[in-house]
């Protein structure tokens, strides 16, 4: 008996969203098949119909969302590629839950890094000098606290709007966070 492709999707994508919703409240390695399997309502022979194991669903989850924002950010113009261009790619994953689960407390540094390594975030440096020996120093710096702004921004439920995020990055780039200090202890 053939199964029907929606139904074999729709219990791929159940194990996802169950692993997913585990990944972010701990460890991989405290995460086990057969808690997948409970908690989706199907047995762990099901689970091995779509994966070898977590590691194989993780990957699967990370190829996906990589793939999703790389071809989110090739539809657009590079020319215009800015700030707000590349949270909105990062937004626009089919689920922010899978994305918030991969950049959690208990994601891993292998995702950060290769999110790093094939999203074109330095794109979005303009007036960068190439062949300087300090521009991947300087591009790392960017990078990696665009990165961890946008954790932190998805661990608090995006408590400021996208316009507002942006505009904060944008000033903390500019202008560094002594303006902020400043406000900050003039109002205690």
């Amino acid at each position: 008996m053939n199964k029907q492709p929606e139904m074999t999707d729709k219990t791929r994508q159940t194990f996802i969203n169950v692993f997913c919703d585990l990944y972010s409240q701990k460890p991989i390695e405290k995460i086990s098949i057969q808690e997948i399997a409970n908690k989706s309502g199907y047995n762990r022979s099901t689970f091995y119909q779509y994966f070898t194991d977590i590691y194989e669903l993780l990957n699967d989850v990370e190829e996906k969302v990589l793939k999703s924002i790389k071809e989110e950010m090739a539809s657009r113009e590079l020319s215009t590629h800015t700030l707000q261009d590349a949270l909105q790619c990062l937004e626009s994953t089919e689920d922010i839950s899978v994305l918030k689960a991969l950049l959690g407390d208990y994601g891993s540094v292998h995702f950060v890094e290769r999110l790093k390594r094939e999203i074109p975030f330095e794109r979005l440096i303009l007036n960068l000098p190439t062949n300087d020996v300090l521009a991947p120093y300087m591009i790392e710096f960017y990078i990696s606290t665009l990165i961890s702004m946008f954790r932190l921004w998805i661990r608090n439920g995006k408590d400021l709007s996208s316009e507002e995020w942006v505009k904060l990055i944008d000033s903390l780039f500019a202008n560094g966070i002594k303006p902020y200090h400043i406000l900050i202890k003039g109002e205690g």
